[in-house]
């Protein structure tokens, strides 16, 4: 794989072209942005047309589960969202904090966050705000969400411990986070693993769900729960750009799997970030 600078070139560059489709364009062409690639980024996403809040020019059917759903959010709270794309998750957050809450979404995709922008005007919505920003260097001061949320973004991340350090800086004492994510169980043959569109699909850029409940505890994490988690299966005509129908057969019967899966953890009431005035 690329170094971490080119892979996020690489994913901002995917979700660049994404941005300027709808979300029937993304489904209906063969993959997704760019025409006939062999990645479908729309392959992991649930149906949001039902909660409260839901814009339809912000859903581009990019995540793979519904972290807001388990987030326990309540009225008043700051939340942040990492990844927040056009807007989706972060309207739907909104509806829940209230007018007394705030949402602040952070992508690193210029036109992402344009049309986030672009949405929320159209919405006169003035407690939400878009930042352009890196996981791994979250433009926001220590100990300020009350919760963060993040929908299928942190296995874009090369440094993910970097990604849940920033999370634990951002979060109040006593905060805590809901993400959905895609994690696996087993080895991805090589030809995924190594692949950098596979990469921006989200596939083979995530890591084993024990290694990434591992880190999370690691930065300090406690109360770490799978809140849900669901099996994807890769449709033959995608595995097949990069495996030989063999070792389709060998991968779907050899226990690998590709789980959508969303956590949830807190950060400490008694921790406090050095020289951040919260003790």
């Amino acid at each position: 794989m690329e170094t971490g600078t080119a892979i996020k070139d690489m994913v901002r560059s995917k979700y660049a072209e994404i941005a300027h489709q709808t979300q029937e364009q993304n489904a209906s062409s063969c993959c997704g942005a760019g025409g006939c690639s062999t990645v479908d980024y729309t392959i992991f996403a649930e149906d949001y047309t039902k909660l409260k809040g839901y814009v339809a020019d912000a859903d581009l059917a990019l995540g793979c589960g519904v972290p807001t759903e388990f987030a326990l959010i309540e009225e008043g709270h700051t939340v942040v969202d990492l990844g927040s794309g056009a807007g989706n998750d972060a309207f739907v957050a909104r509806a829940i904090a209230g007018e007394s809450g705030k949402v602040i979404g952070i992508d690193m995709t210029p036109e992402m966050i344009a049309k986030a922008r672009e949405n929320a005007d159209k919405l006169n919505f003035n407690n939400v705000e878009f930042r352009l920003g890196d996981i791994e260097n979250i433009p926001i001061a220590a100990n300020r969400a009350d919760v963060i949320i993040s929908n299928c973004v942190l296995n874009l991340v090369p440094d993910k411990l970097r990604a849940f350090q920033e999370m634990f800086r951002i979060l109040k004492p006593g905060g805590h986070f809901s993400v959905s994510d895609i994690v696996l169980r087993g080895e991805l043959p090589e030809p995924l693993r190594k692949d950098a569109e596979m990469y921006a699909g989200c596939v083979s850029g995530a890591i084993q769900e024990d290694d990434y409940l591992r880190m999370l505890s690691e930065v300090g994490f406690t109360n770490i729960v799978v809140q849900k988690s669901r099996p994807v299966i890769l449709p033959d005509d995608i595995l097949s750009a990069y495996l030989t129908p063999d070792e389709i057969t060998s991968m779907n019967a050899g226990g690998q799997g590709i789980i959508s899966t969303t956590v949830y953890g807190e950060k400490p009431a008694s921790a406090c970030e050095p020289g951040s005035g919260c003790c």
